[in-house]
């Protein structure tokens, strides 16, 4: 969520620039977007590189292998248009990118047309060929160097039930987000077309059924809790599952305040920006 500030410092650098530019700052600012310094550190693409860690196929042997996971600004905001989208059904996309080392990189991703319901989401032929023909447009005009062209993740209760026998085999990576040059401009496209509505809204307002939603699974949580407690009578030394359940309620309950902490700095930083006049601006 926002991480934006509501310091005179922080106001004073969107003093004179676009409200479209604010909008897109106080953004980058809140998903902590970090800006690459080459784009050849992350868009050069070495094919044996490649080829060998999927012959290799370290993820096999150690199940988690992967620790980290960088996200591209434009693929992240593709993403949360979709879900947007879907309103209170759920969406299916796929993701592009490369693996390195231990980190995932995500270049990009797209939304699949596929019919949604309260329950699942149907992937259909058309979805199918929609798939193919996006990937290998996405191959298009692309010629590599020197080569000939060639053609602690929250997870609230009812997914935990979900998940069932493999809940185990999940595990949450460090998601971080960059941007890079080739970013910029696709980036104000979309900004230019959706800045009013990021600026006219308030996540307090937009994440309303979210937070409360966090808030009644948290409230689920610490029932179990008090319940499993009160068998025993007290955490004893063996009981380790109840104490952990306990020690993420909190992490989930400070998680969830935070995120309202943001979205009332976010507030506080536009009336700061946009409805608060200084007396040498009733001078001019």
């Amino acid at each position: 969520m926002s991480k934006v500030g509501c310091s005179s410092t922080s106001t004073q650098q969107f003093e004179g620039e676009a409200p479209s530019s604010v909008a897109q700052k106080m953004w980058e600012m809140s998903n902590a977007v970090e800006v690459v310094s080459s784009v050849d550190e992350i868009y050069r693409y070495d094919k044996k590189q490649q080829q060998d860690i999927l012959v290799a196929k370290p993820w096999e042997k150690d199940p988690h292998f992967f620790k980290d996971i960088k996200i591209s600004a434009l693929a992240l905001l593709k993403m949360v248009m979709h879900a947007r989208s879907g309103g209170t059904l759920e969406v299916m996309g796929l993701i592009l990118g490369k693996v390195d080392g231990n980190t995932m990189f995500v270049m990009d991703s797209f939304a699949l047309p596929v019919e949604g319901t309260e329950t699942r989401v149907n992937a259909q032929a058309q979805a199918y060929e929609y798939m193919s023909s996006y990937i290998e447009a996405a191959k298009l005009g692309y010629k590599p160097a020197n080569e000939e062209p060639s053609e602690y993740q929250t997870i609230p209760l009812n997914k935990i039930e979900d998940f069932g026998v493999h809940c185990k085999q999940y595990y949450s990576l460090e998601v971080s987000y960059f941007k890079s040059a080739l970013d910029r401009r696709l980036l104000d496209s979309l900004w230019n077309k959706y800045w009013v509505n990021t600026l006219s809204s308030s996540s307090l307002l937009t994440n309303a059924d979210y937070t409360t939603g966090q808030i009644f699974d948290l409230s689920e949580k610490l029932e179990q809790s008090e319940a499993a407690i009160g068998r025993c009578g007290c955490i004893v030394t063996g009981e380790k599952r109840t104490e952990d359940k306990l020690l993420k309620a909190t992490k989930d309950s400070c998680k969830t305040t935070i995120e309202i902490i943001h979205g009332l700095m976010a507030q506080m930083v536009k009336d700061r920006l946009f409805n608060s006049v200084t007396p040498s601006n009733r001078i001019q």
